[in-house]
């Protein structure tokens, strides 16, 4: 038995020597995983943007050396120099070819300005925790190196007219026009960014402090304009703060210049709109009276809503008509004012008026005019100003360019229960308010036999409003309205807007902005001097809106003179 043993023995000494070999490699194997678990685990966090996650993965020593909110902020200036928009990293591999374990991390990063940049990042790894320093947050940075971008900034497009009349061109450092300042209102201006926007800007890939737009167009497309910048990413030592030249490149781009804008802007008519209203304060608008695309705009035409007046009648008739609470065979009493809900609303400076509905509204009489509001209802008031457009955003061009510039909407409350309120009202006071592209489109809607349609003051399809025709009123109600407006201008409140050469439909509205002070005279109240127009009447080819705020008179001697003035420039 003995020889038997001993064969036993000999054959299984090999077995246990290969045991014990992959015994031993199974634990190198298994620390070897453990400290690249580390690695994956903060390559995961990077992946995610999760700085606090990566932060738990560095020793000790680098956690002291850089606390969480300064590892962050390495992070993200980085990130930011680069444009960075997102980052994604690749299967961890192991290099100890140097004598020490380091994780080699894949690194893809996708920028604004460099495109697509890939590489890696090697980790030194001690105890499964990542030995960090400041030159891991961009691949292909080495020890004691920053990352520095150098800007190249392509041209800024033009703004231009429906014509092709430039309306800003030239660089963001200074934009000019054949308009001069006239163009202005329409394209808006630059600036030099606030903090926060400085901070997109420069994560955008500009420089520093580089002009942007801060109004109008110039701010509702600036990305299109600025185009995409380039230049260099180097990489330099620390310490050498003041170093401009040199450096390793590590990544390059050619900067894209602006696509331009394309306007709906008539140049001879917004010259006339800027130069009517002067230096007066307040906006005009004119329209397109078919189309609805927008040919001026002149002030705080869209971007300062006021109470409108009487201009709102021409929506209170609309619903007034249209309940069949108003005839214009309906008489009314001559009287200096009426009473609603308790209390009493006089005409404008006390004067009587009344009789057949054409003369009410050809002298703008509130004493007929507040009654309908209750009569008409909170349904049909409201209802039939948002089918005009209120309570919506204006259809100016399209919604991410409306969240840029933040555009006010013309309003009217959304319930109006009680009498005195619906009363006022439908006199364009109370809680109404609208701005001159609002109430321009109001007579726009008229002149197009009722339909109102968008007014877009861009014409590149990428840019323009989603918005479609809506259907108002009826053709019958329109020319009903149409023949009213043509009375004021003829006999009524709007005579001053006449022009010899063409019929001229409109209406004046004179809005009180708050009761007289003691010891104020009548004619000390101050008001919104309004007017909003058609014409020609019988074949409209504009439609347009004046408002001056805090006027030193009323709505037909201040306002419709403009359009007046507006008007023979567009149709002359």
């Amino acid at each position: 038995m003995a020889p038997r043993r001993r064969r036993i023995l000999t054959r299984a000494l090999p077995i246990a020597a290969v045991g014990l070999a992959a015994l031993i490699a199974g634990l190198i194997v298994g620390g070897r995983v453990t400290e690249l678990a580390a690695a994956e685990r903060f390559a995961d966090g990077w992946e995610r943007q999760d700085f606090a996650a990566m932060h738990e993965e560095i020793s000790p020593q680098a956690a002291e050396r850089y606390p969480l909110a300064e590892f962050t902020d390495e992070y993200r200036k980085s990130e930011s120099k680069a444009t960075v928009v997102s980052v994604s990293t690749g299967e961890v591999s192991e290099d100890d070819s140097g004598g020490e374990t380091v994780a080699v991390v894949p690194v893809t990063l996708d920028t604004n300005a460099f495109g697509r940049i890939s590489g890696h990042v090697d980790l030194p790894l001690d105890d499964d925790r990542v030995v960090w320093t400041p030159n891991l947050t961009f691949p292909g940075l080495g020890a004691n190196e920053r990352l520095v971008r150098r800007t190249r900034v392509g041209d800024r497009a033009p703004i231009l007219a429906r014509d092709g009349t430039p309306l800003a061109e030239g660089p963001a450092t200074g934009r000019s026009s054949p308009l001069g300042l006239s163009a202005q209102n329409v394209t808006g201006e630059l600036s030099s960014p606030r903090p926060r926007e400085a901070r997109t800007l420069f994560a955008r890939g500009f420089s520093p402090g580089m002009p942007t737009g801060s109004s109008g167009l110039e701010l509702a497309f600036d990305e299109r304009l600025a185009g995409r910048p380039g230049g260099e990413l180097v990489a330099l030592a620390r310490g050498g703060e003041q170093q401009v030249l040199g450096g390793r490149l590590i990544a390059a781009s050619r900067p894209v210049p602006g696509k331009p804008v394309h306007t709906t802007i008539d140049p001879v008519l917004q010259r006339a709109a800027v130069a009517a209203l002067g230096s007066q304060f307040g906006g005009v608008a004119v329209l397109d009276a078919r189309k609805g695309s927008v040919l001026a705009l002149a002030g705080i035409a869209f971007s300062g809503p006021q109470p409108p007046g009487s201009t709102f009648k021409l929506i209170t008739t609309t619903a007034a008509l249209e309940a069949g609470v108003v005839k214009l065979t309906d008489t009314f009493p001559i009287q200096t004012s009426t009473v609603v809900g308790g209390r009493e609303v006089a005409n404008a400076h006390d004067e009587a008026c009344g009789g057949t509905f054409v003369q009410a509204f050809a002298e703008s009489c509130n004493s007929v005019f507040v009654p309908l509001g209750p009569k008409v209802g909170s349904d049909g008031l409201v209802g039939t100003a948002e089918r005009y457009g209120f309570n919506a955003p204006p259809s100016l061009y399209d919604e991410e360019a409306l969240r840029a510039v933040d555009v006010p909407e013309s309003t009217i409350p959304k319930s109006i229960p009680d009498d005195l309120e619906l009363g006022v009202s439908a006199i364009g006071q109370g809680e109404v308010l609208a701005t001159p592209l609002e109430m321009a489109s109001v007579a726009q809607t008229i002149a197009n036999r009722g339909t109102r349609s968008p007014t877009p003051i861009v014409r590149d399809h990428d840019l323009a409003p989603a918005a479609q025709p809506v259907r108002v009123t009826s053709g019958e109600v329109a020319t009903t309205l149409r023949k009213l407006m043509i009375q004021v201008v003829t006999s009524g409140t709007g005579t001053a807007a006449a022009l010899p050469g063409a019929q001229v439909a409109g209406k004046t509205g004179t809005a009180e902005l708050g009761p007289l002070e003691p010891g104020q005279e009548d004619s000390e109240q101050k008001v919104d001097a309004w007017f909003t127009a058609f014409a020609p009447a019988s074949d409209p080819k504009l439609a347009a809106a004046a408002m001056v705020v805090n006027a030193s008179g009323d709505g037909g001697t201040v306002a419709a003179p403009i359009i007046r003035q507006v008007l023979e420039q567009g149709l002359g």
